[in-house]
């Protein structure tokens, strides 16, 4: 028992801070801990320097579980009892700390939904006409309208994403070889390229204005509004794939008649 004590007493003794190395002598007022299952002179640090240390893992969060590095032990944290008006301002704050992210989502969402909506009426307006748009919205069912405006951008979006243009490519290849004539304008196989969701996106979306101002252009002498934009967006459509269709075959020729050159060789002194 004897033998025990004066062990106990010695590595008192010879104890030093894994933080910041200091011994009993550096520092007799020190006050010690040892707060994990480690043994020997790394299970002691100061008191100061360990609260330092935990503050640093932490970083503000003082409820954040904080362990040994060397035994990964955790730490046995215990504060000082709260007053009741502490207590309650505590509770509020991390009520609010928990709450915050469920109500940024919702703003999010919230504003994404009204510019869905904002966009869907400016959408209608310039389809069939700034009046006519306005006298339609008016007579229509207001939750028909919560409803229906905000799906009008995201079917364009859904339009967007089906790429008909390569349906038209693998019937080209399947039936090329059946039309010679056109078999030298469009030859060999389809070549699928990756379009970025942001090109869908904008593209989606400026689609109602780019049909506008084709139907205008190209169907000035239908007089209604609604028909010369579909018509517009049909030609729009039209004329775009097929430019795309012989774009991309192009691509596919330049890139099977690419060719890898000798490497040159140095000249002769």
């Amino acid at each position: 028992m004897a033998d025990e004590n004066a062990v106990a007493v010695q590595q008192m003794l010879d104890r030093s801070c894994w933080v910041c190395f200091a011994t009993d002598e550096d520092d007799r007022t020190a006050e010690w801990v040892r707060p994990c299952r480690c043994r020997g002179s790394t299970k002691w640090v100061h008191q100061t320097c360990l609260q330092r240390w935990v503050d640093e893992k932490q970083r503000g969060n003082s409820t954040a579980r904080v362990a040994c590095p060397q035994c990964n032990a955790e730490y046995l944290i215990v504060f000082p009892k709260l007053g009741p008006i502490v207590y309650v301002l505590d509770l509020a704050d991390r009520l609010i700390s928990k709450a915050c992210p469920f109500a940024a989502a919702g703003i999010m969402v919230g504003s994404i939904y009204w510019t869905a909506v904002t966009y869907g009426a400016v959408t209608v307006m310039q389809v069939v006409g700034h009046k006519e748009g306005l006298d339609v919205m008016e007579r229509a069912d207001p939750l028909f309208l919560l409803i229906g405006l905000p799906t009008i951008p995201v079917m364009l979006i859904l339009g967007k994403m089906i790429r008909w243009e390569d349906y038209v490519l693998r019937l080209w290849r399947k039936y090329s070889n059946k039309l010679q004539i056109l078999n030298s304008i469009f030859p060999g196989e389809s070549v699928h390229d990756h379009v970025s969701a942001t090109r869908i996106l904008c593209g989606a979306l400026v689609f109602p204005t780019i049909a506008t101002i084709v139907g205008k252009l190209m169907f000035s002498r239908v007089n209604s509004n609604l028909q010369r934009t579909i018509l517009g967006g049909i030609a729009f459509v039209a004329i775009k794939g097929a430019f795309k269709v012989y774009f991309k075959q192009q691509q596919y020729l330049r890139q099977a008649h690419r060719k890898i050159l000798n490497f040159p060789e140095p000249e002769e002194a």
